[in-house]
């Protein structure tokens, strides 16, 4: 395997580093510039942005011998505790990162989505309902195979996940204000709002939809810096299984269904090793997002009650048991104005600061973990083909292995953006509603499914193998 024979030569070279110590004078004298010099041949990398992908990429960098600094603008981790999950593909990407981020995963009560589901005997299934007109009726089912999703609370995750880093790898409280690329002989420079710099080999935008970074490789000005309201919303919330069983039944309330219906549909899955099932409630809306400052608003449960009035009983029961103030959270994305490149010379962009979509795939910070496992393979190829090589060089390589990385990522990452556009309007046409024009409606569960597996069976050797391959020619070897 492509990454593994990297990772492995990383390792052994780092063990194989040794200096030979002695008593003279100037033989210290040698062996203290030997040292400093070994210090200034490690590749070092600025991450801005402490989300999950930023810190996922970051411990996939220490794993490989690489100098990481991660800056978050926040003053410490408070994600917002909603649900996510992650494809089975995703899982093993972040093995190949660092072991440690799956073992994080699950330790924060990340659980198969189809965990209720004994008949299956452990294979999830994404299952679409009908939350319209027939609610006891299943549109279809799609296995997403043994762990086909893991699914677990944000901030839990993102909590456990930050302690498998170095003390000093994070710093909080550091919000990007600039970024000086100098010439390409020289270091990347991050100025910050409190008035320090820091320099670095290279830097990568972990900082989301919001992106600093990304608006400073395409200008203040231009539309293509910044995410576009998709004229959907969500309400989002978690409630106790508790209350779930008693509105859904056993089945469903632990298992994940879609209920689709017209201009709108609801998702659920369980999370929290069970305690809690994860909600979000998605409506059209015409109207433009009033706050462009703020992509989070206040709503209320009689809001989101009044939206799904016309649905069926047990989804009403489900919403009536989300708390009585809760967040109506816009769906913006890079559908309209995709990011022209991810990378120019020593700069680059990851996640949803690359490539933000809707979330109605639910594999979005999955496709971010492909980006994060690419990146740090190509990063590792960096340092070992440049060491003891000039300045110059390894720049050159830093920009060829980003280049390589847009190649390889930016085609897949804008499919996923339109492809998440494309199943809600499956999800919520306006002939679910409609007897006679039912069937024409149902007939999009085969596209549902091919946009699926194209996601969840991603090759990621060969993604791993093209990238060292491409980067290889690029840089002569």
């Amino acid at each position: 395997m492509a990454q593994k024979i990297v990772f492995d030569r990383v390792m052994r070279e780092i063990t194989q580093r040794k200096f030979t110590i002695a008593i003279s004078h100037q033989q210290i004298s040698t062996l203290t510039m030997t040292m400093i010099d070994a210090q200034q041949e490690i590749l070092s990398v600025g991450i801005v942005g402490g989300g999950l992908i930023g810190i996922m990429l970051a411990a996939g960098l220490v794993r490989r011998g690489i100098t990481v600094k991660v800056y978050e603008q926040a003053r410490g981790f408070r994600e917002i505790g909603a649900g996510m999950a992650f494809t089975a593909n995703s899982v093993r990407c972040m093995e190949l990162l660092d072991p440690a981020i799956v073992h994080a995963l699950r330790s924060s009560g990340a659980v198969p989505i189809s965990i209720g589901d004994h008949q299956g005997e452990g294979r999830d299934c994404l299952r679409w309902v009908d939350g319209y007109s027939e609610p006891s009726k299943i549109l279809y089912q799609l296995d997403a195979g043994i762990r086909g999703f893991e699914a677990c609370r944000r901030d839990q995750f993102l909590e456990t996940l930050v302690k498998i880093l170095p003390d000093g790898v994070v710093a909080c409280g550091k919000r990007l204000e600039k970024i000086h690329e100098n010439d390409l002989d020289d270091k990347v420079t991050l100025q910050f709002a409190d008035g320090t710099f820091a320099d670095f080999d290279c830097v990568i935008g972990a900082d989301g939809i919001r992106s600093r970074v990304r608006q400073h490789l395409f200008g203040e000005g231009s539309p293509f810096s910044y995410p576009h309201y998709s004229h959907k919303f969500a309400f989002r919330g978690l409630v106790s299984m508790g209350n779930a069983l008693s509105a859904l039944g056993e089945f469903r309330a632990r298992t994940l269904n879609m209920h689709v219906g017209p201009n709108a549909h609801l998702i659920h899955y369980p999370v929290a090793n069970e305690t809690m099932v994860n909600v979000a409630a998605f409506v059209s809306d015409p109207h433009e997002w009033s706050d462009k400052t703020s992509l989070v608003g206040p709503a209320t449960r009689k809001e989101a009650m009044r939206c799904f009035a016309d649905w069926n009983p047990c989804l009403r029961g489900l919403i009536g048991f989300l708390p009585e103030n809760i967040d109506r959270w816009a769906m913006f994305d890079t559908y309209d104005y995709p990011a022209p490149f991810f990378s120019r010379d020593k700069i680059c962009l990851v996640g949803d600061a690359a490539h933000a979509a809707v979330p109605h795939h639910g594999a979005g910070a999955s496709i971010g973990v492909e980006d994060a496992l690419c990146l740090a393979t190509l990063l590792a190829e960096v340092w070992v083909s440049t060491r003891g090589k000039s300045s110059t060089i390894r720049n050159q390589a830093v920009a060829a292995a980003f280049d390589t990385y847009d190649g390889i990522r930016r085609f897949r990452a804008q499919w996923f953006v339109d492809s998440s556009r494309r199943v809600c309007d499956l999800y919520q046409q306006p002939e679910w509603a409609d007897a006679q024009r039912r069937l024409k409606a149902e007939t999009c569960f085969e596209e549902i499914k091919d946009r699926s597996h194209k996601i969840w069976h991603f090759d990621w050797n060969n993604m791993l193998e093209e990238a060292i391959q491409t980067y290889r020619q690029k840089m002569g070897a």
